[in-house]
């Protein structure tokens, strides 16, 4: 399974940390952020991943290369599951020269990708799901006859309408809904449905071609819920809700939530953190 990995945002919710720092390299406990998405893909099936960077975005694909520096793997144990992980796929690097948006960016993939079915998982999106997110998604490529693409959605709160990409259909199996409404970042009011794009694809490459005919916004951006658009009217697509949890860290809240949430997890950081907030305002 080839998956493409979208990484080429500027991060602007978290300036100035991201003015000199890719935002998919913020930390997570012990880890950055595209760590997590990287493993994802790989634990769903991935064989080969295509990350889209941009400029300033260097440290993304220094993180997955060996460093020398560091001398033998035996001597840094922290990085042996990151070896283990890199070893299990091979990991490609595509720059988008000009930031045009999250449709822009898998554009660029075009090439690698060619004429097969893929994935596409957000560089700044942790899906903690068992089974993993994107298994999901090409588990209901397949059984909706794997010509067809998948979306991932979840309900979400009116307050959020506006910062989603929002879909509405007829629900024609459990939690599979065919697409015939697209609406990006509509006021509540207007909105079809409360179903959000999450942000995890499973993809034809008929994508492409609704992408190249795809107008620019105001901002000079093409929107991948535009494309998808254009691409539902000329084949089937199908928004599909997951089994498992979300995690933006594109956002300043979430990402602080995150760390809180996957430290507490950590046996050996748990008891650390409670003590710590317990501590907290006093």
């Amino acid at each position: 399974m080839k998956v493409v990995i979208p990484a080429a945002g500027l991060g602007r919710r978290f300036l100035p940390a991201t003015k000199s720092m890719p935002k998919e390299m913020l930390p997570v406990v012990d880890r950055p952020v595209i760590h997590y998405v990287v493993q994802e893909a790989v634990d769903a099936g991935a064989s080969d991943i295509v990350i889209i960077t941009g400029r300033g975005k260097r440290a993304v694909e220094d993180y997955f290369d060996h460093n020398p520096d560091l001398g033998p793997i035996g001597e840094a144990p922290e990085l042996e599951e990151l070896e283990r992980l890199t070893d299990r796929v091979s990991i490609f690097f595509v720059r988008q020269r000009q930031p045009r948006g999250l449709a822009d960016a898998v554009y660029c993939a075009r090439h690698h990708v060619g004429a097969e079915p893929f994935g596409v998982l957000l560089g700044d999106t942790i899906n903690v799901c068992d089974p993993p997110l994107l298994r999901q998604l090409h588990q209901r490529f397949v059984e909706l006859g794997g010509a067809s693409s998948v979306i991932a959605v979840e309900t979400v709160p009116t307050e959020k309408v506006a910062d989603y990409g929002i879909v509405a259909g007829p629900e024609v199996a459990p939690g599979v809904f065919q697409v015939e409404q697209m609406v990006e970042k509509p006021r509540p009011e207007e909105a079809p449905s409360r179903l959000g794009i999450t942000g995890a694809y499973f993809l034809t490459p008929t994508i492409f071609d609704a992408i190249a005919k795809t107008a620019p916004d105001r901002r000079g951006e093409v929107q991948l819920t535009s494309a998808l658009d254009h691409l539902r009217q000329k084949e089937k697509l199908y928004a599909v809700t997951f089994s498992g949890k979300r995690y933006d860290i594109g956002d300043r809240k979430i990402w602080l939530r995150t760390n809180l949430e996957f430290a507490l997890r950590d046996p050996q950081l748990r008891p650390a953190v409670l003590d710590l907030l317990k501590g907290v305002g006093h």
